[in-house]
């Protein structure tokens, strides 16, 4: 179950928080208090139960969104579970998962593959004109180097796809957020370096929480993160849109010199094959020690993400049902995660007991 939730806890910029050298029950009602949660939804999260709060950051297609609740088991677990990235792929919605390693080759995308109606897409794309996002290059290649008139090129599309996703890494790994390139599937081009660093922007307060994280997520791989784990991996997830193939960014970081026992997960977006422009996931688990006898932390994940087609008339319509959905299955997520944890920690007690 708690897979299940890692992957409903998705897209989001940098938790802030401008309280530091703080016992930390005093860093979370600050934290909680500046991202406009009422008192009542405060004494819920302490309580452990989950609260989420859409934030009116951004423009029309961007979606924010914030959620916290306390809970009962050890930090380590939540990041244990995050860090499984092969077992997340069992979840509902998951289509297909895998880690890259930095020497990853075609055989490591094996089970990556496009869905029939993104290949006749592909057939058709043009730049200005494709119904999968794209940089120009993209659109080239699957125009050019695919032999369209056999009667099932799906094998040439699937392995020129793969060899894209590993390219992007490659230049990612080498000059971070500018070889992200830009999106020229519709008319007006989607700059993926420009959107995130905006997207991480909206929020005046940020740089006063783990700066060393912020830089390492803006300017990687120029700024350095010691102690962290980096990790890249790929996804096919189908959450009742269509199916989407995604590439991501993992940071697990643990922030403890001035900011107490903060640990920090981090999933940078840096390639959808539809929907998000870019997005950033961000949890923190913040352990309570103004109060010895709970034994647990507070789970707090704010999602971000710049969308297509949230913009106009029909967009605004559009935008009030995913702001909705996205508040929901925070909502849902946390509880899960919740629920997981704490069975998990008291079946793990139990055992040792006997």
């Amino acid at each position: 179950m708690i897979f299940k939730l890692t992957a409903l806890l998705l897209f989001a910029p940098p938790l802030v928080l401008a309280v530091t050298g703080q016992p930390a029950q005093s860093q979370v009602s600050s934290l909680l208090t500046q991202f406009g949660l009422t008192a009542d939804q405060r004494t819920a999260i302490d309580q452990g139960r989950p609260a989420a709060k859409v934030l009116s950051w951004g423009g029309p297609s961007e979606v924010f969104v914030f959620g916290a609740v306390y809970i009962d088991a050890a930090p380590a677990a939540y990041l244990k579970a995050v860090r499984n990235v092969a077992r997340l792929g069992k979840s509902p919605g998951y289509l297909g998962i895998g880690e890259l390693q930095a020497n990853a080759t075609p055989a490591d995308l094996a089970g990556l593959s496009l869905d029939p109606d993104d290949l006749k897409a592909l057939k058709n794309c043009k730049e200005g004109d494709c119904d999968i996002q794209l940089p120009t290059s993209s659109i080239k290649a699957f125009r050019e180097s695919v032999d369209w008139k056999q009667a099932d090129p799906s094998s040439q599309v699937n392995e020129l796809a793969r060899g894209m996703i590993l390219d992007l890494l490659r230049e990612y790994r080498r000059g971070g957020n500018a070889e992200l390139g830009e999106y020229r599937d519709k008319e007006h081009p989607a700059r993926v370096a420009d959107q995130f660093e905006t997207m991480v922007s909206r929020s005046a307060t940020l740089p006063e929480f783990l700066p060393e994280l912020r830089q390492y997520l803006l300017k990687f791989p120029e700024a350095t993160l010691p102690g962290a784990d980096s990790f890249f991996y790929w996804e096919k997830v189908d959450f009742g849109m269509k199916p989407t193939i995604r590439v991501n960014h993992g940071v697990i970081y643990h922030a403890g010199e001035g900011t107490g026992d903060i640990s920090v997960v981090a999933i940078k977006q840096l390639y959808a094959s539809h929907y998000f422009h870019t997005a950033l996931d961000v949890s923190v688990c913040m352990v309570d020690t103004t109060k010895p006898e709970r034994r647990g932390f507070y789970l707090m994940t704010l999602k971000s993400s710049e969308q297509d087609g949230l913009t106009g008339v029909k967009g605004s319509m559009l935008r009030k049902i995913v702001v909705d959905k996205t508040r929901g299955s925070m909502e849902t997520g946390l509880t899960a995660i919740k629920k997981s944890l704490e069975t998990s920690g008291a079946a793990s007690e139990r055992r040792a007991q006997r």
